[in-house]
């Protein structure tokens, strides 16, 4: 995948909202990598704040949508990982000032 696409796919991601939060997915560091195979399908390698997140689905479907605009996407494959465990030092300084941690 060369580094505009990845930047391309990294921007559409950055348009999905976490519904709870209100900040994308990108800035509260649930997105873990982005790939690209020969047929065009996009995995996106990711994990959630917690594992009963109820939201998940909503998630899985807003990036769904988001990269179905990409003519370099043909499918996009949500997988969602446990390990690492998502922490709020993934978050970065902007998504930690909106939700107010330190």
């Amino acid at each position: 995948m060369t580094e505009e696409l990845q930047d391309s796919i990294l921007a559409c991601l950055e348009q999905v909202i976490d519904p709870e939060l209100g900040i994308d997915i990108i800035n509260l560091g649930l997105i873990y990598g982005v790939d690209i195979d020969d047929e065009d399908i996009c995995t996106v390698t990711m994990t959630l704040t917690s594992m009963g997140c109820p939201l998940a689905g909503i998630i899985v479907e807003q990036i769904e949508s988001a990269l179905e605009d990409l003519p370099e996407v043909n499918d996009t494959v949500v997988n969602i990982i446990w390990d690492p465990p998502w922490t709020k030092d993934r978050m970065s300084r902007y998504a930690k000032i909106a939700l107010g941690i330190r």
